[in-house]
């Protein structure tokens, strides 16, 4: 893989960054709860609102990089390091995320329930972008990765797993903070759950292709 193939790649994960914040805006916005991976941070998000989301965002990534840190030990590639600015990349993303859709009047139930699809639609993109890109995983993906290697399980597996073991964590918090209500976590995210991995595999489906084409120049001029 060449320099110019490797850098455009890098850039294609910047750009599914934002897409994948913005996603996470959209649905937070519809305040019926965000995806799994996201739902700790948004719940804390509520309890110390002197911090956004995306910083809570940025702070849970990093909490998830530690962690891979003391699950790998001298097996944790220093190139994983990459996830630490890209964490706070993409906490600013969706920062910026959350003023673009701020603008959006969402009072209703329905609009609300159409801002978590339309957000869960387009973090199923950017996390296809991601996927194609192909050079650095995210921290909540990486963390997973980390304990299916050492656990020798299905990596889709331990994904469920975790995804539930995030939800728990947001409840049990939710009833903390929050006088045994629950805050933050909702139908959003149990759809989040359910969906979103199909509009990855149809992204991913779709613009594999073309695009690694365009990364590694191959694409046809006519």
């Amino acid at each position: 893989m060449s320099k110019t193939e490797i850098a455009k790649r890098y850039m294609l994960f910047i750009i599914s960054l934002f897409f994948s914040a913005l996603g996470v805006a959209f649905t937070k916005h519809g305040e019926l709860g965000v995806s799994p991976i996201s739902s700790v941070a948004n719940v804390l998000s509520y309890q110390f609102s002197s911090l956004s989301l995306g910083t809570w965002l940025i702070i849970w990534n990093c909490v998830l990089i530690v962690g891979q840190i003391l699950i790998l030990r001298k097996n944790f590639q220093l190139i994983q390091l990459l996830q630490v600015p890209l964490s706070f990349l993409f906490g600013w993303f969706t920062d910026l995320g959350m003023w673009i859709v701020s603008f959006i009047p969402a009072n209703t139930y329905p609009v609300r329930l159409a801002m978590v699809v339309i957000g869960i639609v387009i973090l199923g993109f950017g996390i296809s972008l991601s996927v194609i890109a192909n050079v650095i995983m995210n921290s909540g993906e990486a963390f997973v990765k980390a304990v299916s290697d050492i656990m020798h399980k299905d990596f889709g597996n331990i994904k469920i797993g975790f995804d539930i073991f995030c939800v728990i964590v947001s409840l049990v918090l939710s009833l903390i903070f929050f006088h045994f209500t629950i805050v933050g976590t909702r139908e959003g995210t149990i759809i989040s759950a359910l969906l979103t991995g199909i509009v990855v595999k149809f992204f991913s489906g779709k613009l594999k292709a073309p695009i690694n084409n365009v990364l590694s120049n191959k694409a046809d001029i006519r």
